[in-house]
């Protein structure tokens, strides 16, 4: 087996993990063990996740103008109301469903508050569109003051900036003198999380394991793609986002209609592949896993798509329960995930698509070398420590009007 050198590496996920590592392991020396010392609880994982319909589009009472890379563009803009989560958070990633047809897009802005009233500069998370022809789909990294700073996708809160809210502004942008359609977005949502690093206790299996549910998730390797389209990647170890992107709308039938790909040679495999990843690619990130991105891409598609974290696999038992699959960010070191197609990643995307009766994790992993890999059978512990432990329980939430979410208390999603 080979590592993996996807282009989302865990210094991005999660404040703390390094210490946490140092603490509790090296990667390489094996399984870190799932217990919890007794007497002892884990910290509680803090997530919030909020989301609205604003409706945003261009209409003649609310227009305004903007220049940007010398071009004028007519703009609309909505600012959501103060969100307090009801913990101090670490982290904000926020994803949206949208229109943006010929020569539009939209920017998303976060601003965060203090318990002081200390007020964080308007951060950029995201400059996107779903074509490529007029403008560049691009993530704005750094922007840093003394409250917090971007790092793709993700807005890092300083440990010691005290900050309890947060507010997205939204604005979509059309071309001045264009006659296309409006953009519009539909729905803006955010994602707030305050979760520890390090090793995690392994949760009891749920429903969905008891019954040995496994979803009928069709297979897609990305290493079929490998040196396609270097512009936007060049497949390979670095499409593992659009590849399980790609897997989940292909199991709701959602897949981009041919037309959308017929810029690609007959005969192509998975061509759809090539289309998610050319429609999620990030020109100053260099790469196709900026999380929001792949939500943004799926949303139109399937019906609905954000991006959360979840506190453990029997959330996701939940999820699968009701027939909905998830896009789950995982890092591990070897030995760390036996049975896996790679022998090490610093970040990498797979499909949780079921349980086995014993509570272990069925998943797609797109770096097996042929479809026929795929689909993998996964240690819970060992899955939940590489999912957990290292990107704080992320998962790309993807699906259509058939599917509702889990119902029962909850607070993010």
């Amino acid at each position: 087996m080979r590592p993996l050198r996807c282009p989302r590496p865990v210094r991005t996920l999660l404040p703390g993990l390094l210490a946490g590592l140092l603490v509790g392991g090296l990667p390489g020396l094996g399984p870190a063990a799932p217990a919890v010392a007794a007497g002892r609880w884990p910290p509680p994982r803090e997530i919030s996740y909020t989301e609205w319909q604003p409706g945003l589009a261009l209409d003649g009472a609310s227009v305004r103008h903007r220049r940007y890379d010398g071009r004028q563009y007519d703009v609309a803009r909505w600012v959501g109301p103060w969100v307090s989560p009801g913990f101090g958070p670490t982290q904000l990633v926020a994803s949206w469903s949208a229109r943006t047809p010929g020569d539009s897009w939209i920017e998303v802005r976060v601003r965060g508050r203090a318990a002081d009233g200390t007020r964080s500069s308007w951060d950029v998370l995201g400059r996107w569109t779903s074509g490529d022809r007029f403008t560049r789909r691009t993530s704005v990294s750094g922007q840093a003051d003394d409250l917090a700073s971007v790092d793709t996708d993700t807005w890092q809160v300083h440990a010691d900036s005290g900050l309890t809210s947060y507010r997205l502004d939204v604005r979509v942008m059309r071309r001045s003198g264009a006659h296309t359609r409006s953009p519009v977005v539909s729905t803006i949502g955010a994602m707030a999380s305050r979760v520890p690093s390090g090793t995690v206790p392994t949760s009891a299996p749920g429903r969905a394991s008891r019954a040995g549910i496994v979803l009928d998730v069709p297979r897609y390797s990305q290493m079929a793609h490998r040196g396609h389209y270097p512009a936007w990647g060049g497949g390979g170890e670095a499409w593992c986002s659009p590849t399980s992107t790609s897997m989940v709308l292909g199991y709701y039938g959602d897949l981009p209609r041919p037309r959308s790909y017929d810029w690609i040679p007959a005969g192509h495999t998975d061509p759809w592949v090539d289309e998610a990843a050319r429609s999620t690619y990030d020109a100053a990130y260099q790469g196709t896993g900026n999380w929001p991105f792949n939500a943004a891409f799926a949303a139109p598609l399937a019906g609905h798509a954000f991006v959360t974290r979840l506190r453990s696999l029997h959330e996701a038992e939940r999820f699968i329960a009701v027939g909905i699959p998830l896009v789950a960010s995982i890092s591990f070191g070897a030995g760390q995930l036996s049975n896996a197609p790679i022998s090490s990643t610093n970040g990498h995307l797979v499909v949780i698509r079921g349980f086995t009766t014993a509570g272990d994790v069925v998943v797609n992993d797109p770096a097996a070398g042929h479809r026929r890999g795929v689909r993998r059978t996964y240690d819970r512990a060992q899955f939940e420590d590489a999912w957990l432990a290292r990107s704080g329980g992320l998962v790309y939430v993807i699906r259509d009007d058939a599917h509702p979410l889990p119902g029962g208390h909850h607070s993010n999603w």
